[in-house]
């Protein structure tokens, strides 16, 4: 179960794709979710490069809450193609983002 909304993902995508310039906002942000937020994120970002599929997510999250070492905005900001990573991840769970992206721009 996805535990953070498609709004929040969305908003780290678009922060991801500014680079260095949103890089302390997306720390920040990423920073201030908890952690169910955190360990969703990285589960999808896993499920869309596709380390895991959609179907195996809560494996995802169970992985990735055992093995959480690193700060998880240090982690994905330092995933090639995160905002690819997400974008893919929230195709394959079948989450539609279209409002929350109109919402964000």
């Amino acid at each position: 179960m996805l535990e953070i909304s498609p709004a929040k993902v969305v908003q780290v995508i678009f922060q991801s794709r500014e680079g260095d310039r949103a890089d302390e906002e997306l720390e920040a942000f990423i920073d201030a979710m908890n952690e169910d937020e955190k360990t969703s994120l990285v589960a999808l970002a896993w499920v869309g490069r596709g380390a895991f599929d959609a179907a195996e997510f809560d494996e995802a999250r169970a992985i990735a809450a055992a093995k959480a070492t690193t700060p998880t905005a240090r982690y994905l900001m330092g995933m090639p193609h995160l905002a690819e990573n997400l974008e893919a991840g929230l195709d394959a769970m079948g989450i539609d983002v279209t409002e929350a992206e109109e919402d964000f721009l």
